[in-house]
């Protein structure tokens, strides 16, 4: 299969030069590297500088000051696509892909299947940063996602787990699905949203071993208060689309903080 990697990226250098260092290392070398840049022109010095794998930078601009990420999946799919990749892997920018990754899931990949990898959570890096070889020893797995050992694939997986961190699928079946939902901008929903989708259209959710990757440390908050008003907006699409409001283990979060209120007449969240 003819495979590229697509992320997504705006600011986070040295992540996305370990995410590249990771390609480098992979038993299975992918054909395309995507980096979608969303209005940070200096992408293209980071990833751009003869290191392998060689990269192709896609420029996109801000929506309305929100990062795009959906339209940014769509648009590096559809070169990676237009370049006749065969099996499209996604993944964030702040993940540093395992060796066997790439492997892993061309192994798993079946039109009419949407895979997720393992996604193990590294502490702070070392005064003098990360060693590949070092980091399946430092990472924590994620205690609410299947890890299945590898060459295992459990099939049948719930679509409100999925994540956009690490996932794989063949065009086929990205066509099949239609891609993101670009009215989502900014955080939160718009991968939900896609498997939701995806399994309206029958497309299985798979959990895949031997494909892991290893998400870096950076600094954030939970909940997630930066991104408080992202999160109403696109909760509030995802519930004209879908009938139900997503990520209310956040809004809770935030009602408990007096930042937002359930409105019961009208089933809706609102900033208080």
């Amino acid at each position: 299969m003819r495979s590229a990697v697509i992320t997504l990226a705006k600011g986070r250098h040295a992540h996305l030069r370990l995410q590249q260092a990771g390609l480098a290392r992979s038993t299975l070398r992918p054909d395309q590297y995507v980096v979608v840049s969303m209005a940070d022109p200096a992408i293209e010095n980071v990833v751009g500088t003869g290191r392998p794998p060689a990269a192709t930078v896609l420029e996109l601009p801000l929506r309305d000051g929100r990062l795009p990420l959906a339209a940014a999946r769509n648009a590096g799919a559809a070169h990676a696509l237009a370049s006749e990749a065969e099996l499209l892997v996604f993944l964030d920018v702040d993940c540093v892909p395992g060796p066997s990754l790439l492997a892993g899931y061309a192994r798993a990949a079946q039109d009419g299947a949407l895979l997720c990898g393992s996604v193990a959570y590294l502490p702070p890096p070392p005064s003098d940063g990360y060693r590949l070889d070092l980091l399946p020893e430092m990472a924590s797995p994620h205690p609410a996602r299947p890890a299945p050992p590898d060459g295992v694939v459990l099939r049948g997986g719930d679509p409100r787990l999925f994540w956009s961190l690490s996932f794989a699928l063949t065009a086929r079946t990205w066509t099949r699905i239609g891609g993101f939902c670009e009215s989502y901008t900014g955080y939160g929903a718009e991968d939900t949203d896609f498997a939701a989708t995806a399994a309206l259209r029958g497309v299985d959710l798979r959990w895949v071993g031997g494909a892991p990757a290893y998400h870096q440390y950076h600094p954030t908050s939970r909940p997630p208060f930066q991104h408080i008003d992202d999160i109403l907006r696109n909760g509030a699409l995802y519930k004209r689309r879908w009938g139900h409001w997503p990520m209310e283990g956040w809004l809770h979060d935030f009602a408990d903080h007096r930042l937002v209120e359930y409105v019961p007449a009208t089933d809706t969240w609102r900033r208080t």
